[in-house]
């Protein structure tokens, strides 16, 4: 069955090709939101650990990012549908989330407190997310629907490369001897974790202003403008329009929200848990004050850019693929090859055989990242994709919020207490969403590039 959001997608579908080039540099600037994020991904359990918290507070100090997912992003992606400024309908908001974001990475370093950081990855959030779906929907705005999976694939590649380089930092800064590997300022901080942060800040605003610069939006016609300047209603209008999108969202969309609940839910686990993971299977410690607790978060930074170099290597020739075998396929090979290799890697007592799950995680990622949009970016309407972008992510955060609210205690009663059980437990989530994949029918056939 054809949905009305499906039946509406070919009246904004006169977009042209564009060349290799251009599909690069209008994506450059998501590798610096996700330089942003791959900060976030391998040191906020360390800080928090840092500043005295313990391993079943972790999942609830990370509530920022799910809960201002789940709030901004699809009110931010419904308000830059409508946006008619003269700097463009989505540049002004992946804008003004890097400014925010770049505050935010220069001020977290120097939390003396759980809640004063915890305080800061609220904001810092927000702005990723004020940032995030403006910025796809730019992207499918641009591209025709025959170059969607190279488009969103291009954002796996700088996905990979900038979470790759923000976990790498603090291991080339001790390799290159400028900076101790235990040498902390006052609030048990190390330095490292300071220099990182810094360079984020940098990044982040640079990239965004390098793409704001070189790629021009597709202008709305004189009908689209009058049509969005005749709608009335304000924000009431936005939340309107966010409760049609979820009646009318395309079938494929409604199974992807199935799939995500368990390979997000799953991934975040991931993130939280995988420090104190290596901690315990490779270094034997549990002490935040201790050279092995700080390795272990320097080996986070290595395995967390590993898998992302794997990301960046690999995005292309999933494009390919996906042309070859459809999304579907690739992205069902992908997160069963991801989840298996994640139950692999508290098995793995020395650090030098951690490329086993270092090559399923960056398949994986490189599918999560960019394949279910090349799925479903076809089947929605040029003009409300902030919105359904929006929703997709909601998708996204909802898992990420069930898991702050209920891992606690799973942790505590069912885990008991260990960190390698927490990623044996998100590996096999992972597995799960891969094999719901196969539930998803009427995808597009096959995506062109």
């Amino acid at each position: 069955m054809i949905t009305a959001a499906e039946s509406s997608v070919k009246k904004y579908s006169s977009n042209l090709k564009l060349n290799f080039s251009s599909i690069i540099a209008m994506n450059v600037g998501f590798f610096g939101i996700q330089y942003s994020f791959g900060l976030q991904q391998t040191n906020m359990t360390p800080i928090y650990s840092y500043l005295g918290a313990n391993a079943d507070q972790i999942p609830l100090l990370n509530l920022a990012g799910p809960m201002t997912g789940l709030i901004i992003q699809p009110i931010i992606g419904a308000m830059s549908d409508k946006t008619t400024s003269r700097f463009g309908r989505r540049r002004p908001y992946f804008l003004i989330g890097a400014i925010i974001c770049s505050i935010c990475l220069f001020a977290m370093p120097y939390s003396s407190s759980i809640w004063m950081a915890a305080s800061i990855l609220w904001i810092l959030d927000a702005g990723n997310n004020m940032t995030m779906e403006p910025y796809r929907a730019f992207v499918s705005d641009k591209l025709p629907s025959e170059q969607h999976a190279l488009g969103f694939l291009t954002q796996s590649f700088f996905t990979g490369l900038g979470i790759t380089l923000a976990n790498l930092t603090p291991g080339i800064l001790i390799a290159a001897g400028l900076i101790g590997l235990n040498t902390r300022s006052a609030n048990n901080i190390p330095y490292t974790t300071y220099t990182a942060f810094f360079i984020g800040a940098f990044v982040s605003i640079g990239s965004i202003m390098y793409t704001c610069f070189t790629t021009k939006e597709v202008p709305l016609n004189k009908k689209q403008v009058e049509e969005i300047k005749q709608e009335t209603g304000g924000v009431i209008q936005i939340f309107k329009d966010i409760i049609a999108a979820f009646r009318v969202m395309p079938v494929t969309m409604r199974k992807l929200g199935i799939v995500y609940l368990f390979n997000w839910y799953g991934m975040f686990i991931y993130w939280q848990f995988v420090t104190l993971c290596l901690a315990k299977t490779i270094f034997h410690t549990a002490d935040s004050a201790s050279d092995g607790f700080a390795s272990a978060q320097v080996l986070t930074g290595y395995v967390n850019g590993g898998y992302n170099v794997v990301t960046f290597l690999v995005a292309f020739p999933l494009a390919f693929l996906a042309r070859k075998i459809t999304s579907k396929r690739v992205h069902f090979l992908s997160l069963i090859l991801g989840g298996v290799c994640l139950i692999s890697l508290p098995i793995i007592k020395h650090e030098n055989l951690l490329f086993i799950p270092i090559i399923g995680l960056g398949i994986a990622w490189a599918s999560m990242m960019g394949t279910p949009y090349a799925m479903l970016a076809g089947s929605i309407p040029k003009d409300k994709t902030g919105i359904f972008m929006g929703i997709l992510n909601m998708f996204i955060v909802m898992p990420m919020l069930l898991e702050t609210v209920t891992f606690k205690y799973i942790y505590r009663h069912i885990l008991n207490h260990n960190p390698a059980n927490a990623i044996y437990f998100a590996g096999m989530l992972i597995t799960i969403g891969g094999m719901l994949v196969l539930l998803i029918k009427n995808t597009n056939t096959k995506s062109k590039i």
